[in-house]
């Protein structure tokens, strides 16, 4: 800074360090005194130093840091405050690039942001939005770098050193068990979903590695178990570094709204506190009654009625003193049309605009074959025959015919769970079976169930037993074609929720968030712009692993697969995952529900036109790309830094070496040499932590609050497949009895109402795609700029959905008692209400 003389001169330096803090922590320490507000007296709670971008040009070295203490200046809400530290800075000592700050207090403190005014280069912020923790605990300095990007090889000379050293330590050296304050992001297999030294039963096969391949987890470092060396211990620990972890709302929305504190503890006492866990409801009315006026819980033993009021607030109040009433909030399906769940047409529909969109196929080949071994799971020909089918088929005279004009689609959970049809059936209060749904494209736009076709293998010295339920007309056959739809749908429940929600998004997420601290620095624009996409991930799957998918947690109470189902997703991870099929449209191509034509919409014709999931989407996706290419293009104007930027290269190479090691060597990983390679793959990512999750997670409550639509169980097989048993008469006699009967219990049901509640609800805190722009964005104008389009894109797509729901002629998104498709809308408020897409994997 030149004076009036044209010397250079000292300047002084204000440093306004925001602080957000929880009651009860930081902040109440300091207004009541005591060892932090002595701290605080003699400035030793916050030291601030100043690190120069630039060497010392003579001894080529890092120039000394320049120290401030920060003072309390004042507090503008209860849980903000702010700190001021003066600086002199000497001629010379060039532009500040990193803050280091020691936290000298007794307490963790949130610094939201750091801003430096007065300095030669203007006003510079540092966006923290980090936990720092007290200097006894943790000794080490905090690094924070100034909001502006650099390449790693454009890292200003003095920062070079230190952005490397925060790297290394966010690996950390993988020994020891990680502690609740730590910063450290590393990788272990999926070994903690059993718990072998509590009950043998409770072991479950380590998902990782050959046996059962599976992207890997945050590792914690817990000791392993006595009675399964393979497996780690399951104690109150389920490590998350720091600054993944729920803020203040969205832990009170988590905890208040059902299960996290006290749910896992209700399923490890279920088999004692209940006097009979499989009582099922006893009449379709009493399921209405959840919604209504309340259904009275079953008989608990002493002790459990507390306990699930206490995990379940929201949905259970007490009647009196001895009883518990469950009250759930009435879905949007069901407050529209109370029969909707009765009706074909919606069964079909869902299939293209439910909560699961994902597994609907183009049927390609004609006649339909499994791939098993014959020798093991019985003969390979399908039961549907070619006669059963043709007399459907309005206008076609031949199977061909209708699937050379691409009218067939069918659902096919065949042979992926009919080798687990017999360990399941071991499982007192349950079945399962292999299955296919076939369905007709009409003149109409929408689909038509055509037949069902459930199988079982040879089990128990009889023989392969299948067979095909059409929705034929007649008493017997229309509740025959019912029951073998409530088999269908609870297979389709169970692929949803391990597959298309928990394994390629949740699960396969996660390595992405781990590489991306690992590997690029905050100071890297890529992390920059993938940093809103990784928020809450790690945290919400450990909270899975404690009472969602871990032994006898709620996935294997109350689900189809029962304690198969992780290993089943293993199966699905091993056979169908690919990184390239994340994306969208290669996702469509690969189901045959679009091809390539550059003269349609998004580059590509759809083979059902009105597909809204996928209309929808390819929004999103192509807004998503728009805004990764702007972003990209301008970091990357000379496409050979790709190649040469060695921490992008090492984040990707650990991503698919490490993070999903299993299947490195898999087809569908794009090499990363330029820059349509890294926009690909971003939006990729992007899309999958945030469009792929929405729409199957938001309307999970208005498609399954009401179960009947969508069972995850179902107990009891097909009257049909022992006609001389009892279940054939007792299914003759009262065939509605027999459908109400195969739901699940009244536990099984209300447990996953809640979670489902639960999970379909947005934290008021959220944070939807393209809505607010991270203040390091808008350092760049021209990053700015580029958001702000993004933005403005987001806002007409939310305009064109509300167009298309209110067109009649949609069949699949519009009508009688259809609740609209708005799940693919960008924005949301808080609360269930079935539409909003956040950035990241957050719930």
């Amino acid at each position: 800074m030149a004076s009036a003389g044209g010397k250079s001169e000292n300047v002084s330096v204000k440093a306004i360090v925001r602080i957000k803090q929880t009651a009860g922590g930081f902040l109440s320490s300091i207004a009541t005194g005591g060892i932090d507000g002595i701290a605080n007296l003699f400035g030793k709670a916050l030291v601030l130093e100043l690190v120069s971008a630039e060497l010392d040009f003579k001894s080529n070295s890092e120039k000394k840091t320049i120290k401030g203490s920060a003072y309390k200046a004042h507090q503008e809400k209860d849980d903000e405050v702010e700190y001021e530290a003066t600086f002199v800075v000497p001629a010379g000592f060039g532009n500040v690039g990193a803050i280091l700050v020691e936290n000298g207090l007794q307490n963790e403190v949130f610094i939201e942001t750091i801003v430096l005014d007065g300095s030669p280069a203007g006003s510079l912020q540092f966006t923290c939005n980090s936990w720092v923790q007290p200097k006894h605990d943790s000794p080490g300095k905090r690094v924070f770098f100034a909001d502006k990007s650099y390449l790693p090889a454009e890292t200003p000379s003095g920062l070079r050193k230190l952005r490397e050293e925060e790297l290394v330590a966010l690996r950390g050296n993988g020994q020891g068990e990680r502690k609740k304050s730590d910063r450290i992001y590393d990788y272990d297999v999926y070994n903690d979903l059993g718990d072998p030294d509590t009950n043998a039963d409770l072991t479950r096969p380590v998902l990782g590695g050959k046996l059962h391949p599976y992207p890997r987890r945050c590792r914690t470092g817990r000791k392993h178990s006595e009675k399964d060396p393979s497996s780690e211990t399951r104690s109150t620990s389920f490590y998350v570094p720091r600054d993944e972890q729920f803020a203040e709302k969205k832990q009170e929305q988590f905890t208040g709204t059902t299960l996290s504190s006290g749910l896992s503890a209700v399923l490890q006492f279920l088999d004692t506190v209940l006097t009979d866990q499989n009582q099922g409801f006893e009449s379709y009315d009493d399921i209405q009654m959840l919604f209504k006026d309340g259904f009275t819980m079953p008989q608990l033993k002493w002790g459990a009625s507390n306990l699930l009021q206490a995990v379940i607030p929201r949905v259970i109040k007490a009647a009196s003193e001895s009883k518990e009433v469950l009250l759930f909030e009435t879905p949007q399906t069901i407050k529209k049309d109370r029969f909707f769940w009765f009706s074909d047409e919606e069964f079909a529909r869902e299939t293209l605009a439910g909560v699961n969109p994902y597994t609907i196929q183009l049927v390609k080949e004609w006649p339909l074959r499994s791939k098993l071994d014959p020798n093991v799971y019985g003969s390979p020909e399908s039961a549907i025959t070619r006669e059963v089918i043709e007399k459907e088929l309005n206008g076609y005279n031949t199977i061909e015919e209708a699937i050379q004009d691409k009218k067939l689609f069918i659902l096919d959970y065949h042979d992926f769970l009919l080798p687990y049809v017999s360990k399941v059936r071991q499982i007192e209060g349950t079945t399962l079976y292999g299955s296919r749904t076939l369905f007709f494209l009409t003149a109409k736009g929408t689909l038509k169930p055509l037949v069902i076709e459930l199988t079982r293998p040879p089990i128990d010295g009889k023989p392969q037993w299948k067979q095909v339920f059409a929705p034929n007309y007649g008493s017997t056959d229309v509740w025959l074609w019912r029951i073998a739809k409530a088999h269908v749908l609870a297979n389709d429940s169970g692929v949803h929720e391990l597959i298309s929600h928990w394994l390629t998004t949740h699960c396969a997420v996660e390595p992405y968030v781990i590489a991306t601290y690992r590997q690029l620095s905050a100071m890297h624009p890529i992390y920059k712009l993938l940093h809103p996409h990784l928020r809450y991930t790690m945290e919400i799957n450990a909270l899975a692993r404690q009472i969602l998918i871990s032994g006898n947690g709620i996935i294997e109470i109350a689900f189809a697969p029962r304690k198969y189902s992780m290993e089943l997703s293993s199966v699905a991870y091993d056979q169908q995952w690919q990184f390239d099929l994340q994306a969208l449209p290669n996702d469509l191509i690969n189901r045959g529900m679009a091809t390539p034509d550059p003269n349609a919409p998004h580059g590509l014709k759809l083979a059902i036109e009105d597909y809204p999931f996928a209309n929808d989407g390819l929004l999103i996706w192509d807004a998503i790309k728009g805004w990764v290419t702007d972003y990209v293009n301008h970091y990357y104007q000379n496409p050979s830094l790709i190649e040469s930027d060695r921490e992008l290269q090492a984040w990707w190479n650990e991503i698919r070496t490490v993070g999903h090691g299993d299947k490195k060597d898999a087809p569908g990983w794009p090499d990363l040499k330029t820059p349509k390679d890294l926009i690909e793959i971003i939006t990729t990512i992007a899309w999958s932590a945030s469009a792929h999750h929405a729409a199957v997670n938001f309307t999970q409550y208005d498609y399954a609050g009401y179960f009947p639509n969508r069972p995850a169980i179902i107990r009891n097989k097909m009257p049909t497949e022992d006609p001389s048993g009892l279940e054939w008469e007792k299914f003759l006699n009262e065939p509605a009895q027999y459908l109400l009967e195969d739901f699940p219990s009244q536990i099984q049901a209300t447990v996953v109402m809640a979670v489902l509640y639960l999970l379909s609800t947005h934290s008021p805190d959220e944070q939807y795609i393209g809505q607010y722009m991270e203040p390091s964005l808008a350092e760049n104008p021209y990053i700015k700029a580029a958001f702000e389009r993004f933005n403005a894109k987001l806002k007409v797509i939310e305009s064109v959905i509300d167009s298309r729901n209110l067109n009649k002629n949609l069949r699949n998104r519009s009508g009688a008692g259809t609740v609209p498709y708005e799940v693919l809308k960008p924005f949301s408020g808080p609360g269930v209400t079935g539409k909003g897409v956040p950035y990241s994997v957050s719930i």
